[in-house]
């Protein structure tokens, strides 16, 4: 199924799914909200309503729901938005924010500073600062004078990620089982429950600015998809816009590891599946992916802790749901060939 002939009504659906997603978000819970009510409560800022609702719905609303909902969505937004962009500057659909180590060293700079800090500002440093290691050693590794190929970079994106991966479990292993090690491990886990408004500011700033390089090269991602060679004829230098998008897609990994820990398979299962509904062509991928990230986060987001008594880590949901559906989609791709 890819759009064609009615583009319009397709984007303004997404649109609505993602709206009517955030509203479910925003009434579903333990301390549930009608839907009409949580409208208001939103509206009464602009508008002059007369309140009917309670001062514990409000504040359930605007106070505890709200940052979290809006989190749910920039973390999925961007993530996926990551993904779809490195799937077509490597050219392979099984890569993602994960498979090239950002995840991972932005993880080993967020354990080492709430290890030795405390959970603070300090994990945003150490998770930028993890994040930008991560990448800086993957770019020393290609051959020096000369551009590296795709798979020097993928390749090399796997060792660091193992590396970090192996320092993270150790750090986890000394880490204090009374003070330090239950928190760490939930933060690894990738939760949403620490939301708040400072943390989305910085969330938002990272992603909305380096998101908007990642769109602004759609077309060179275009290039880049069609092999270095061809990129260079078409007037594109590979190794620069390359370099530009994973910066970019850097920045937005290390916001969203710093404020919700890790969180997988949004980046690689969403722009498969939304490449399956517009098509490889990345000026429709990007936008797509965009959107139906930020509603697969709100359905994961909801259901971690609405599922039961004591909510589950976000990111447990995303690999438990995301990875059956890209086992389906790595099948169907099989089956035609696409694989090879």
């Amino acid at each position: 199924m890819t759009i064609h002939r009615r583009p319009a009504l397709f984007w303004s659906l997404l649109g609505l799914l993602m709206a009517g997603l955030t509203l479910h978000a925003l009434a579903a819970g333990r301390y549930p909200v009608p839907p009409t009510r949580v409208l208001a409560i939103l509206a009464a800022p602009l508008f002059d309503i007369v309140p009917d609702w309670s001062p514990t719905e409000r504040m359930v609303v605007l106070v505890v729901r709200l940052p979290r909902v809006l989190m749910a969505i920039v973390t999925g937004a961007g993530l996926a938005l990551c993904g779809a962009a490195l799937q077509g500057v490597f050219r392979n659909p099984l890569v993602g924010p994960q498979t090239i180590g950002m995840s991972a060293g932005a993880s080993l700079g967020g354990v080492a500073a709430i290890l030795a800090f405390g959970f603070g500002p300090a994990v945003t440093f150490g998770a930028f600062a993890g994040a930008a290691g991560a990448l800086g050693a993957v770019l020393a590794m290609q051959p020096r004078g000369r551009v590296a190929p795709v798979l020097t970079l993928v390749l090399a994106g796997i060792v660091i990620g193992a590396f970090c991966s192996a320092v993270v479990g150790f750090i986890t292993f000394i880490a204090d089982p009374e003070t330090k090690l239950p928190a760490l491990v939930f933060w690894l886990l990738g939760s949403l429950a620490t939301a708040s408004w400072p943390g989305l500011a910085l969330a938002t700033t990272c992603t909305v600015a380096a998101g908007s390089v990642v769109l602004a090269m759609r077309w060179r991602i275009n290039l880049l998809s069609l092999g270095d060679d061809e990129a260079r004829a078409l007037g594109c230098a590979p190794g620069r816009d390359r370099l530009i998008l994973l910066a970019a897609v850097c920045v937005i990994v290390a916001a969203q590891v710093a404020i919700s820990g890790v969180i997988g398979w949004v980046g690689l299962v969403v722009p498969n599946l939304a490449r399956l509904l517009v098509g490889a062509d990345h000026r429709r991928l990007l936008p797509a992916s965009l959107l139906i990230g930020a509603s697969f986060m709100l359905v994961a987001d909801t259901i971690a802790r609405d599922l039961t008594a004591a909510e589950i880590p976000v990111g447990i949901v995303t690999a438990v749901v995301g990875t059956p559906v890209f086992a389906l989609l790595l099948h169907r791709a099989a089956a035609r060939g696409r694989t090879a």
